[in-house]
C-alpha cells in the first residue's frame, strides 16, 4: 500500500463541532483558564464562552463522562495568574478518572494519566483545591459507596511530570455520597475539612492533613431529602478571616449556609475575649468540629427558600480583587443556585440586616426543558452558566454599568443523544442533522458580522422539528424551489417539511444574501413558521396574514400543561438564536405525510434532480424490506422495489440518476435501473444483486464520475465495484482491512480527467480515514490521510457527507461533515495540495 506517498497530499482541519452536554449533575466545570469543560457522551468537550465554539474534544474514556473539574477552578483563578499549564479531571460511568493537561501558550492538550485503583462504579462528583501553586488536593466519590482523597503535585518546571498519591479512601456504606467540597481550615495551617453529602440527607464532615488520614468529625442534620451540592467559601480578606462558610443544597428545595468559626477567636478590639451578644442574626449552634489542637463552632447561618423544585447546585462567587494593583482579594458574599424549577438565582445578604435575599433570578421558559442540572460562575463573576435537561447551555452576562442587568449570550449547542443522519442543503448553505434526541437541527456558518480577518463561525440557526419519536434519517430535496426535507423516525410515516418565510429571511442574513432561494422567489411563501402540536408529533403552519391574531387562552394562563404549549412567534434573527428561541420559534411546518411502510423508517435518499425520494424501513422479511419510491411534489408512491430480505441500511442514486444502489443487513447489495417513461411514470428493474460481504453492509457510495461504487461492512472491509455495460456488476478491488467495522462512506470527485476522487471512510471506533481512489480499467487506492484522534468521533460514525460535491473539481478546499453516536456533528476542511 502506498499510503506514505500521498500521506501529506491532503490536509484536514476541524471547522466546527456541535454537541450537547451529558444530562447529569456535576458534568460541567468552568476553569480559571476561562474555558468550560463538559462531558459529551464518552468525550470531554472544551468550549470557549467568548466565541461560543467548542474548541476540541478529548478522547480517552470508554464510558459516558459524568463529571469534570478544573484544577485550578474559577474559585482559585486568583492563584493561577502565573500558571502556564492548567489541569482537568474527568470521571466516567465505569469509575475511571483521567487527568488532562492544557498548555496555555500553544493551546495543546495531552492525557497525563489515568488514576490507578479508581472506583468500581460511576464517578458522581470530583472537587479540588489549590493548596499552593504546585500542590492540589482533590476528592472523588462514586456510586460504589467510596470517597477517595488524592494529592496531585504539579510540575514546577516545563516538561516535568505530575506526581499523584492517594491520601485516603473512605467507605460510606450503602448510601453513596453525591456531593463533595474541600477547604483548608482557617487559622490552622495544614488541616483540611472534607464535606460530603448524599442519599442519607446528612452532611458529613471529615478532618485530615496533607499527610493523609481523614477522620470523621461530625454530621450536620437539617435537610430532609438528598444533599445535591456543597461548596466552601474561601477565608480570604473577609471581615472574619477565622471563619469559613459552607453552603448546601438539597432535593428538599432548600439551601442552607453553615458557618464554621475558630473557637477562641471571638475577641474584641482590645484583644480580650468577649461574650457573643444575642442579636437578630444570632445563629443556631451546631456541633463542634475538632481538628488537631483547634476546634470550630458550627452554626446554621441562614436558610434560603425560593426555589420551587430540587436545587441541584450551589456555588460561591469566585474571589474578586478590591485593590487597584489587583493583589488583595476578598470572598464576595454571593451564592449562585440552580434548580429543576428552570431558574438560577443569585443570593446576597442585605447590607443593613444581613438577611440573605434573592437578588437576581434568570431562567428559561421552554416547554421541553425540565430544569437545570447545575450553575457556574465565570472567573470574574460577571457571567453565569447553566446546563439543563435538554443537553443545552444557558449563559447570562452582567452587561449593566451601575446596576445589574443580566443578558442571555450565545453558547455552543448540539444533540444530546446519538446523531443518526446529516444532509447538506442543495447549495451547501447549511447542514441538517437528526438524532435520537428527537430533534432535527440546522447548523450554518454565520457570516453576517464576520470581518475579513476572522473565520466564519458556525452556529445552530434553527430547530425545524421537535418530535415525539427518535429520528433515524433525513434527506434534503434537491432541485429548484423552496427548501424542503423529508425525515424518518421510529414511526411508519415519513414527514415532509418546507422552509417557512422566517427561516428564509434568517438564512439570507446569515449567508449575506448568498442563499440559493433569493428574495424575489420568497413572496410565494405564505407560511411564516409553525406551531407544535400538543402531542409533539406534527407541526401546524402559521400563515403570514394571521400572525397578529393571538388566540384567547381559557383561564389557565400561567399553567405550563401539555395542552397549553405557548404559541410560537416566528421571527427573523439578525444574530444566531439562543436555546429559548430555538426550542420554540424556529419550527418548520409539515406539508405531507408519506404512508406506506409497515415498520419504523430507517433510511432515505433523494435523486440529484429532485424528482424522486426512496425510503426503506426496519425489516425482518422480504415484504417489509421493500424500497418505496415517492414522486416529489405530488408525493405519490410511484414504485416498490423488491430485492432484500432484511433492513435496507443505505441507498444512493448514481450521479446521472439512472441507477439506485441499496445495501442491506442481508449482506447483499442491489442495483436498480430507474427510467422515467412519462411525466408521472417510473419504470424500474433489478439490474444486479450480489452477496458482497461476510457481515452486515452498513454503507455505500457512488463514484461521482462513473458507475463504480463502494460498499462498507461490519466485516471491516471496503470493496469497490463497477457496473459493466452488459448489465452485471464486478468487483474491482478490496481496500486493505480496517481495524474496526466500516459504518459510513462518502465518495467525492477531485479530478474528472484522471477519474480520481477521495473516499471518506468512517468506522465504529469513531475514526475517519480519507482514501485516494483512481478508477481506470482497474482501480488504484492509497491512504491519503488518517484523521487525528482528537478530530474524530469517540463512538461509531453514523454518516459522512461532502459539501457541494459538484464544485469539488474547481476548488482545492472542500468540506466534509460527519455525525456519530457520540452526540457530535463535525465539519472538516479538506485541502488537497
Amino acid at each position: 500500500m502506498s499510503g506514505n506517498k500521498e500521506e501529506s497530499e491532503v490536509e484536514v482541519k476541524s471547522v466546527f463541532t456541535g454537541a450537547g452536554c451529558n444530562r447529569v449533575v456535576n458534568n460541567v466545570s468552568w476553569g480559571a483558564s476561562d474555558l468550560v469543560s463538559f462531558g459529551a457522551q464518552n468525550a470531554v468537550a472544551i468550549f470557549c464562552p467568548k466565541t461560543a465554539q467548542i474548541l476540541t474534544t478529548l478522547p480517552g474514556h470508554k464510558a459516558s463522562v459524568n463529571c469534570t473539574h478544573w484544577i485550578p477552578s474559577t474559585k482559585f483563578a486568583f492563584k493561577a495568574k502565573q500558571l502556564d499549564r492548567h489541569y482537568l479531571l474527568s470521571g466516567d460511568t465505569d469509575g475511571a478518572i483521567i487527568l488532562w493537561e492544557l498548555t496555555l501558550a500553544d493551546k495543546k492538550w495531552r492525557q497525563v494519566l489515568q488514576m490507578p485503583q479508581s472506583h468500581k462504579k460511576g464517578v458522581t462528583c470530583i472537587t479540588g483545591i489549590m493548596v499552593s501553586e504546585t500542590d492540589a488536593i482533590f476528592a472523588s466519590t462514586s456510586s460504589d459507596g467510596s470517597v477517595s482523597v488524592w494529592e496531585l503535585v504539579l510540575p514546577s518546571t516545563a516538561g516535568g511530570e505530575c506526581k499523584l498519591s492517594c491520601l485516603e479512601t473512605l467507605f460510606v456504606g450503602s448510601k453513596p455520597m453525591v456531593a463533595l467540597s474541600l477547604a483548608e481550615l482557617p487559622g490552622n495551617s495544614g488541616h483540611m475539612v472534607l464535606a460530603m453529602g448524599g442519599l442519607d440527607n446528612k452532611i458529613h464532615l471529615y478532618c485530615g492533613e496533607k499527610t493523609g488520614k481523614f477522620l470523621h468529625a461530625c454530621d450536620l442534620k437539617a435537610h430532609t431529602d438528598w444533599i445535591r451540592s456543597l461548596d466552601f467559601s474561601l477565608p480570604i480578606c473577609n471581615d472574619e478571616a477565622n471563619s469559613i462558610l459552607l453552603v448546601s443544597s438539597s432535593q428538599d428545595k432548600g439551601i442552607r449556609i453553615w458557618k464554621m468559626t475558630l473557637r477562641g477567636s471571638l475577641t474584641n478590639n482590645h484583644g480580650t475575649y468577649r461574650k457573643e451578644e444575642i442579636s437578630v442574626a444570632s445563629y443556631i449552634e451546631g456541633p463542634v468540629l475538632v481538628a488537631g489542637s483547634s476546634s470550630y463552632q458550627i452554626s446554621l447561618e441562614s436558610l434560603l427558600i425560593g426555589h420551587e423544585d430540587w436545587v441541584y447546585s450551589v456555588e460561591w462567587q469566585p474571589p474578586s480583587t478590591t485593590s487597584v494593583e489587583g493583589t488583595t482579594y476578598h470572598q464576595p458574599q454571593s451564592i449562585l443556585s440552580a434548580s429543576m424549577d428552570k431558574t438560577m438565582m443569585i443570593w446576597q445578604p442585605e447590607r443593613t440586616t444581613g438577611i440573605w435575599m434573592n437578588v437576581v433570578t434568570v431562567g428559561e421558559l421552554s416547554h421541553s426543558a425540565l430544569g437545570f442540572y447545575g450553575g457556574h460562575w465565570s472567573p470574574d463573576g460577571n457571567a453565569i452558566l447553566a446546563h439543563g435537561y435538554g443537553g443545552a447551555f444557558h449563559l447570562w452576562k452582567n452587561v449593566g454599568v451601575d446596576v445589574d442587568h443580566w443578558q442571555p449570550q450565545k453558547v455552543p449547542s448540539g444533540h444530546f443523544a446519538a446523531v443518526t443522519d446529516i444532509a447538506w442543503a442543495r447549495s451547501g448553505e447549511y447542514m441538517v442533522s437528526v438524532s435520537h434526541d428527537q430533534t432535527t437541527r440546522i447548523f450554518a456558518p454565520w457570516q453576517n458580522n464576520v470581518s475579513l480577518a476572522e473565520e466564519e463561525s458556525w452556529h445552530e440557526i434553527a430547530r425545524p422539528q421537535i418530535h415525539g419519536h427518535d429520528i433515524n434519517c433525513v434527506v434534503i430535496i434537491q432541485g429548484k424551489g423552496n427548501h424542503r426535507f423529508v425525515g424518518g423516525a421510529d414511526e411508519k410515516v415519513a414527514r415532509v417539511f418546507e422552509a417557512p418565510l422566517s427561516f428564509l429571511k434568517t438564512l439570507n442574513l446569515a449567508t449575506c444574501q448568498k442563499s440559493s432561494f433569493p428574495e424575489n422567489l420568497q413572496f410565494d411563501v405564505q407560511i411564516l413558521g409553525a406551531n407544535m402540536s400538543a402531542l409533539g408529533l406534527s407541526q401546524k403552519p402559521i400563515y403570514v396574514n394571521t400572525v397578529l391574531e393571538t388566540p384567547e387562552r381559557n383561564g389557565n394562563d400561567g399553567l405550563d400543561t401539555l395542552e397549553s404549549i405557548p404559541d410560537a412567534v416566528p421571527v427573523v434573527f439578525t444574530e444566531p438564536p439562543i436555546e429559548d428561541q430555538l426550542a420554540y420559534h424556529t419550527l418548520w411546518p409539515e406539508s405531507h405525510k408519506l404512508y406506506g411502510h409497515g415498520n419504523e423508517l430507517f433510511s432515505l435518499s433523494c435523486d440529484h434532480e429532485g424528482k424522486l425520494v426512496a425510503s426503506s424501513c426496519k425489516a425482518q422479511s422480504a415484504m417489509a424490506a421493500e424500497i418505496w419510491l415517492w414522486q416529489v411534489g405530488s408525493w405519490k408512491a410511484v414504485g416498490r422495489l423488491q430485492s432484500h430480505s432484511l433492513t435496507v441500511t443505505q441507498m444512493e442514486f448514481s450521479r446521472d440518476d439512472s441507477m439506485l444502489l441499496a445495501v442491506s443487513r442481508d449482506r447483499q447489495f442491489s442495483v436498480f435501473t430507474i427510467k422515467r417513461t412519462g411525466t408521472d411514470e417510473i419504470s424500474h428493474q433489478l439490474l444486479a444483486r450480489q452477496e458482497a460481504h461476510k457481515r452486515i453492509i452498513w454503507s455505500c457510495s457512488w463514484n461521482p464520475f462513473g458507475h463504480q461504487f463502494a460498499t462498507g461492512s461490519r466485516d471491516k472491509t471496503v470493496k469497490i465495484w463497477a457496473v459493466e455495460q452488459e448489465s452485471s456488476v464486478k468487483q474491482m478491488m478490496t481496500l486493505p482491512q480496517f481495524n474496526s467495522s466500516v459504518t459510513a462512506l462518502s465518495w467525492i470527485g477531485v479530478d474528472r480527467q484522471r477519474n480520481h476522487g477521495l473516499l471518506a471512510v468512517g468506522m465504529e471506533n469513531g475514526l475517519i480515514e480519507l482514501w485516494g481512489l483512481t478508477i481506470n480499467k482497474t482501480a488504484a487506492a492509497n491512504l491519503a490521510v488518517r484523521l487525528d484522534t482528537s478530530l474524530c468521533h469517540v463512538s461509531s460514525v453514523n454518516r459522512l457527507s461532502w459539501r457541494n460535491p459538484e464544485k469539488s473539481e474547481e476548488c482545492r478546499r472542500v468540506q466534509l461533515a460527519s455525525c456519530g453516536a457520540d452526540h457530535c456533528v463535525r465539519v472538516f476542511d479538506v485541502i488537497t495540495k
